[in-house]
């Protein structure tokens, strides 16, 4: 019997998330909530885009302008792999761009129970409210009906996510303690 525990032991320690993946459509909150949690976890975070960005050396919307969105896809699976290997130095929050979760290949990788991928939502009105900032462009949103139909195109991929939390009228403290609850993060874990 003590053997059954041990191995229940060993199972529940190895699956503690070493990287929460947070995935979800435009304005969803992902990089606000992802540098929140990562504070509250004592974590690292980074943001897939910015990966793309750093490593392309130009925008995500010139990337999409001058390669198209194939190219973008390709270099969000790329990228995404040399930051789970990176993150094998310690735990890290990652924030994923709008579409990155609904790639195949991308939920492939986040299906590991150290890298759980979490889903915030909200209803898509408030998305496209909050996805209107002057300083930010977003190259797939174009008006509310587009941004509504992607929205649904992309819902069932984001369903797949372990973990899927309305964000829809909260603050972010309780959006990153839901997740904290969730997923039962314990600060600094894992080591």
């Amino acid at each position: 019997m003590t053997d059954d525990r041990d191995s229940s032991l060993a199972l529940k320690q190895r699956s503690v998330p070493s990287v929460v993946s947070l995935v979800g459509f435009m304005g969803a909150g992902k990089t606000t909530v992802g540098r929140a949690l990562a504070a509250r976890l004592g974590w690292r975070f980074e943001d897939l885009d910015g990966w793309i960005q750093a490593r392309e050396g130009r925008s995500i919307e010139q990337i999409f302008q001058q390669k198209g969105e194939a190219v973008f896809r390709d270099l969000e699976r790329l990228v995404m792999g040399e930051i789970l290997t990176a993150a094998k130095s310690g735990p890290l929050v990652l924030a994923l761009g709008g579409g990155a979760f609904c790639f195949e290949p991308i939920q492939e990788m986040l299906r590991n129970p150290e890298t759980p991928a979490v889903f915030l939502d909200a209803p898509v009105d408030e998305l496209f409210r909050r996805s209107e900032q002057p300083d930010v462009v977003r190259p797939l949103r174009r008006d509310r009906e587009q941004f509504r139909q992607l929205y649904e195109e992309r819902r069932p991929a984001y369903l797949e996510a372990r973990l899927c939390i309305d964000t829809g009228g909260k603050d972010v403290a309780s959006v990153v303690e839901e997740i904290v609850s969730g997923l039962k993060l314990l600060p600094g874990a894992p080591k």
